[in-house]
């Protein structure tokens, strides 16, 4: 369906969203869509799903139908396009009569550019009719990994959504997803009828996630672990927290209550209004954290969540890449942290025994476990074992997860390992592991003596090694399948691919378990530390500003700016609504809307105060900080992945000249060298250099025209970075 479009994409990018670039692939996507042709896109979350349908939808005339499987989904969307002046809304049950109908009548008369409404509402008799007497330009299928009968998100009403290439024959779809691994992008594909889609795949890394994965440690417990994360690394910040059990939710959260944390619980079986009351704390205050079962999370559209946390294991990589995905959407430092023990291993192993599922769809869960263990037991950087599982490949390890920062021990186990077999099998294959482990270690108690186990030669036998190092070592047999679970009582029973190993035929390498060490609590890795007094007051003036309007239009706090945009009113100082209007997050309608009030806190602090991007023009030594902000570190993630400047930039929606600007200031704090950052051959530094070292006045200027203008300024910045901290290296010296 070939339409005219009333203004180009970009026009809309930069008017509607305030973004001056798209990144890679949006342009593709929706230059695909407003030809007409079906897309599948998958992206990881917080890489602009959004705008891959809200830019077409805006560009071609009529309404785009946004399929979204979450009432809070749905709401907080329309919440944020209506401040970027959208004419969206959704039809839900969450309406009155009276409301429904106002919306209907906006599709009638053709005012409105984007209604989200539910699959089985969409699929209503009543609402074909309705939608057939409009002109529809798209629809996007939001969370379509939902379709997958397999997957960890499965929704049944989305399989009737095939349904809609007959409805809507001329009408282009767009599916979304953050997570589809081959076999799920088919099914996806073939489901929603996409039989010509094109497919867009922009890559599943998150550069700036760490990931983190710790064994459970004898007497210290789940919560104390989970404690101690949250004291150490995200004191003051918001987090979900991930509980297997709507009973174990309810604990966690009232006992990190008791420790003076913000939290609370939220699963299906609580009443709605509490539920409605929790979420919408979490996405209007700034220290909330939501201890969860899986049904909380799917697409709130929260930027600034920086941590999510594990107490169980998932059962699919795909449900922990999803999970985690909610953390750090605003580019900036976040947190992937998960605890796990034997008894997880156990459980799942043993769901997966119990499982009555078709043996076709039995084997492809049975897959995704074992890579989901696979991840835990890992030895190598984690990031390039989960990109691996979705087909893609990095070739260096990311410096950014535990294993690259602590590489693990492993040693060899082979022989504990074939004794914990024979014990298995001495014992007949019908025991749970703590029996197994105090027959290995020669306890005495009525039952071993009762089945005479304590005359086995096994007895004993493993009396050298400790109970946290036994359970290691059957968590990992578990794991990686030499042992199977017995699905009624969990016994353990030896697998057949165990043969070799118990037989000393194959050698047995385990990752060995370390206690967790107590750290001292340090500033959050995303917590800004300011040079000076008036850096923190401009901050906290800023916050404040958005916080006033957030509660005067009743909608969260980041639906009015982003942090990063705040940290780029911070970094260029506007003092006037064309200049603000160039800062990343900028649209038409939020400067019309907002414009006046935060340039009113800016005033007193542009006239007094001098920005870090003005100081480094003018060669003024700026003081030192005590840790990077928010956007630098997230530059600093971004960069020390392999990604270029200009990529950085596209990525992160912010101009090149910011990015030198963050790597210059990196560079005169010693995190980075100058070479790391300027590729030049030697003879040509060494040529900027003595000029710069020969000029008498300060500032950037006079270099650029001695050099006749061969290198920018944002290069010459770098190069006066790093003269900062040479002379503050020969200060010190002397």
């Amino acid at each position: 369906m070939n339409q005219t479009p009333a203004h180009s994409p970009r026009d809309i990018l930069h008017s509607v969203f305030g973004y001056h670039a798209f990144r890679a692939p949006q342009d593709e996507v929706i230059d695909t869509v407003m030809a007409g042709r079906d897309a599948l896109v998958i992206m990881p979350t917080g890489g602009g799903k959004s705008l891959c349908f809200q830019v077409p939808a805006l560009a071609l005339p009529g309404t785009a139908i946004v399929v979204s499987p979450l009432i809070a989904l749905m709401q907080d969307q329309v919440a944020a396009l209506t401040q970027a002046g959208v004419a969206a809304a959704f039809l839900n049950s969450t309406q009155t009569a009276e409301q429904a109908r106002a919306v209907q009548a906006q599709i009638r008369a053709g005012t409105l550019d984007l209604l989200y409404i539910a699959p089985e509402r969409l699929l209503l008799p009543a609402t074909l009719a309705l939608l057939h007497g409009v002109c529809i330009n798209l629809i996007a299928i939001d969370e379509a990994h939902c379709v997958s009968q397999w997957g960890h998100d499965f929704r049944p009403e989305y399989i009737r959504l095939g349904e809609l290439a007959a409805h809507f024959p001329q009408v282009p779809r767009i599916a979304l997803t953050a997570t589809a691994d081959e076999t799920t992008r088919a099914e996806i594909n073939h489901r929603l009828a996409l039989t010509d889609a094109r497919v867009f795949i922009s890559g599943f890394d998150r550069p700036n996630i760490r990931y983190a994965i710790e064994q459970s440690h004898g007497k210290i417990g789940a919560r104390e672990q989970l404690l101690r994360f949250i004291q150490g690394q995200h004191a003051g910040e918001a987090g979900v927290v991930y509980c297997l059990s709507r009973k174990k939710v309810e604990e966690i959260a009232d006992w990190l209550a008791l420790q003076g944390l913000t939290a609370l619980p939220y699963h299906a079986g609580l009443p709605a209004a509490q539920r409605e009351r929790t979420l919408r704390r979490f996405l209007d205050e700034d220290a909330v954290i939501v201890v969860a079962t899986i049904a909380f999370g799917m697409g709130i559209d929260k930027p600034d969540v920086r941590f999510v946390a594990h107490l169980n294991l998932p059962k699919s990589i795909e449900a922990y890449y999803q999970e985690t995905g909610r953390a750090g959407r605003d580019g900036l430092p976040a947190d992937a942290w998960m605890r796990f023990g034997l008894g997880d291993v156990i459980t799942l192993r043993q769901m997966m025994s119990e499982s009555t599922a078709e043996e076709a769809i039995k084997r492809i869960e049975q897959h995704k476990l074992d890579a989901m263990l696979g991840l835990t037991e890992s030895t190598q950087c984690r990031r390039q074992t989960l990109l691996g599982y979705f087909g893609e490949h990095r070739a260096e390890p990311c410096g950014n997860c535990d294993n690259c920062l602590t590489p693990p021990q492993t040693w060899d186990a082979s022989l504990p390992a074939q004794q914990a077999l024979s014990c298995v099998h001495r014992t007949g294959q019908r025991f749970g592991v703590s029996y197994l482990i105090d027959v290995l270690r020669g306890k005495i108690d009525t039952r071993i003596r009762q089945f005479g186990h304590d005359q086995l030669g096994v007895f004993g036998l493993g009396a050298g090694l400790s109970l946290d190092t036994w359970r290691g070592i059957y968590r990992q047999l578990i794991a990686r399948g030499f042992i199977s679970v017995e699905a009624e009582h969990g016994g353990l029973a030896l697998a057949e691919r165990c043969r070799p190993l118990l037989q000393g035929h194959e050698a047995l390498w385990l990752r060995r378990d370390t206690k967790p060490v107590d750290k001292t609590p340090r500033p959050p890795r995303s917590r800004i530390q300011f040079a000076s007094p008036e850096d923190t007051a401009l901050w906290e003036a800023l916050r404040a500003c958005r916080k006033t309007l957030a509660v005067q239009h009743n909608v969260p706090p980041f639906t009015i700016f982003h942090d990063a945009t705040l940290m780029e009113i911070m970094d260029e100082r506007p003092g006037s609504l064309a200049e603000l209007a160039q800062i990343s997050g900028v649209g038409a309608h939020k400067l019309e809307a907002y414009g006046a009030a935060f340039l009113a806190v800016l005033a007193p602090f542009t006239h007094h105060a001098t920005s870090p991007t003005q100081s480094a023009s003018r060669g003024q030594t700026q003081p030192i900080k005590t840790a990077l902000n928010e956007t630098t570190e997230a530059t600093l993630a971004l960069f020390q992945s392999g990604m270029s400047i200009s990529s950085i930039a596209q990525h992160r929606g912010l101009k090149p000249t910011t990015i030198y600007t963050h790597l210059a200031e990196l560079i005169a704090q010693g995190t980075l060298s100058l070479d790391e950052v300027v590729e030049l051959p030697s003879e040509e530094i060494a040529r900027i250099q003595s000029v710069m070292h020969a000029q008498t006045e300060p500032g950037a200027k006079p270099v650029f025209d001695a050099l006749n203008g061969q290198y920018s300024f944002d290069v010459l910045r770098c190069f006066q970075a790093a003269r900062q901290t040479e002379s503050r290296a020969k200060s010190r010296a002397n």
